[in-house]
């Protein structure tokens, strides 16, 4: 029993980079929210899950939203203290990103479950033991880092901030100046008691729910940009490949006098017809899995596209409601923000370089030595892959490096300019 829950965590580190396993992992994470994006795990969400995850809910929707309201717009405007209205907005605006997404990915749940059985389903056509699928194990390595990194930032800085008050000498709260609707006075018993325990609850529950939801994001658009340069490295070796099958070709075909290949003479055939006859297998084939992940992140973008549009404007409004706080206010909060904002450009990034790798791999395939209608193929798919392949906002803006530093620019011009005003 126990050599069975080791093997089981075991999967969760870098040592399984496969698909179906990730895949597996992120499931694992999200039933605890009570979402099954796996068509493979069939077995019933264990009722404690919904009653955890509903109770969680509650007290954070009273805690952070309508109590974060009523502290933001109406008791601060009687004490004056817009240095706590900023911080507790902020709260409210970022935090809230993750049950947006939680919900909407409730909603659609059916959904996304179809869209990680086609990319399973896409996963099943990788020969094992190929070039290809080692190039896939290890580009879907960096991908599996790069989603515990996350996951682990995350959470850790969760577990700071719930830290900080208890640490500090004397009572203190995550948000001193904060007061929770009917909580008055906060520091007295059983007040502080109740505010410390809910607080502390729900920060992890929307660091938690972050982490998964955004990891799935991580994974399954993490694997279009792994087969993207998988492609382009079997683009590169096309050429030597065909050359290598000609040789292959041969030497199995000399033991043999009179043999027919599709009806004719295997003699009959010259060195150019083998060759192109295999580059123009493979140049269908990658042409048709460059088509089906194309597909793939359309439909990724068009599923994520509202939450994703909501989700950046409450991350950017919160980040300048963050700086209009104070940094000593706002120091566990502000990495909380930009490593959502972050992440989301860098991937949307890493796809688009990976399609520009693809682009180029194309145009140096030597193209030059395959004849007139292998050409033909080439310029469809070089046509084809100068089409970008990117991620939005809920196509408000591109998700790249470039939005990241115009989104962090803006949010500072912002905060100046609204600093200057108060």
């Amino acid at each position: 029993m126990g050599r069975k829950i080791t093997e089981e965590i075991r999967k969760f580190g870098l040592e399984y980079c496969d698909l179906p396993t990730m895949l597996s992992n992120v499931s694992d994470m999200l039933r605890i929210l009570t979402l099954n994006i796996d068509g493979r795990n069939n077995k019933p969400i264990p009722t404690f899950f919904y009653v955890l995850t509903i109770s969680v809910s509650i007290t954070y929707f009273y805690v952070y939203v309508f109590s974060g309201i009523w502290f933001t717009f109406v008791r601060c405007r009687e004490t004056g203290d817009l240095v706590a209205a900023a911080i507790v907005f902020s709260l409210n605006s970022t935090s809230e990103v993750a049950i947006i997404k939680l919900f909407y990915m409730r909603i659609y749940e059916k959904k996304l479950k179809n869209l990680t059985n086609r990319y399973l389903a896409c996963d099943a056509l990788v020969v094992k033991g190929s070039r290809f699928a080692q190039n896939m194990t290890k580009a879907l390595r960096s991908v599996k880092k790069r989603a515990i990194i996350y996951w682990l930032v995350l959470m850790v800085d969760a577990v700071l901030y719930v830290a900080q008050p208890i640490v500090t000498p004397g009572q203190h709260l995550t948000v001193d100046a904060y007061v929770i609707f009917g909580l008055e006075p906060m520091f007295q018993s059983p007040n502080y008691e109740i505010a410390a325990v809910v607080m502390a609850i729900d920060v992890i529950f929307i660091c938690y729910t972050v982490a998964n939801v955004s990891g799935f994001l991580i994974v399954i658009i993490g694997y279009t940009e792994a087969q993207m340069l998988s492609l382009s490295d079997e683009m590169l070796h096309l050429w030597s490949d065909a050359q290598n099958h000609y040789q292959k070709t041969m030497k199995e075909w000399s033991n043999f006098e009179s043999v027919y290949f599709e009806n004719k003479i295997f003699s009959d055939y010259k060195e150019e017809d083998i060759l192109n006859q295999y580059i123009k297998e493979n140049l269908v084939d990658i042409i048709g899995r460059h088509a089906v992940n194309v597909n793939l992140l359309e439909e990724i973008e068009y599923a994520m596209r509202g939450p994703n549009a909501v989700g950046f404007l409450f991350l950017i409004t919160g980040l300048i409601a963050e700086l209009l706080g104070g940094l000593n206010n706002t120091m566990l909060q502000i990495p909380f923000t930009l490593i959502q904002v972050g992440v989301d450009c860098y991937i949307g990034q890493k796809v688009m370089d990976a399609n520009i790798r693809f682009e180029q791999a194309v145009y140096d395939c030597k193209w030059e030595n395959f004849n007139e209608s292998n050409k033909k193929i080439v310029l469809v798919m070089l046509q084809n892959s100068q089409k970008t392949m990117t991620l939005s906002a809920g196509g408000m803006a591109t998700l790249s490096f470039s939005s990241f530093m115009s989104i962090i620019k803006s949010s500072y011009s912002a905060y100046t300019t609204l600093g200057s005003m108060i």
